[in-house]
């Protein structure tokens, strides 16, 4: 009881005689649809060019044999998700999210760390077997290294489709 109400009552005490210092607490319960987007957050729908921006490469040096590599699989990546927007639409772009971040939505702050996408080099000696992977707790993807789109695009609906994330359905 005192975490939840005792804690936060003068805070929000002076929050309300803020609001109605120049009568806007008025106008909020007048027109309060009017005043929501203002007072409450609503996530909007994850697009192919949202998750791409979202996502920053880690891209090994300019002119080294992995950065070829991983400049081979970062079109793929984008391909990916144009693919997933087209075909299955948003919630699996939030699956995608949830895959690599923990959170099938963005938060209203934002993501610390900025996720980003790593490159699994390590994995080139068995490429049929190597999956993309996460790591949730620093928002990190990391991107198996293939040469055809049709296996990279295989291994990620298989990663993401099999995965249950933190025990949720």
């Amino acid at each position: 009881m005192f975490q939840v109400v005792h804690r936060v009552c003068g805070a929000l005490e002076r929050f309300v005689e803020g609001l109605n210092t120049l009568g806007v607490l008025n106008a909020i319960r007048m027109h309060p649809g009017s005043f929501r987007p203002l007072m409450c957050h609503e996530p909007s729908a994850l697009t192919a060019d949202i998750m791409d921006h979202l996502f920053h490469n880690r891209l090994s040096e300019v002119g080294s044999n992995k950065r070829r590599a991983e400049e081979r699989v970062v079109p793929f990546w984008r391909d990916y998700l144009q693919d997933v927007e087209e075909q299955e639409g948003p919630s699996k772009l939030g699956k995608i999210l949830a895959f690599a971040t923990g959170a099938s939505v963005i938060p209203p702050v934002g993501f610390s760390p900025q996720p980003s996408i790593d490159f699994l080099h390590d994995h080139s000696s068995s490429p049929r077997r190597c999956l993309p992977m996460a790591n949730t707790c620093i928002n990190c993807l990391k991107l198996p290294l293939f040469d055809k789109y049709g296996d990279f695009r295989e291994r990620m609906d298989f990663a993401v489709g099999n995965t249950q994330g933190f025990g949720r359905e």
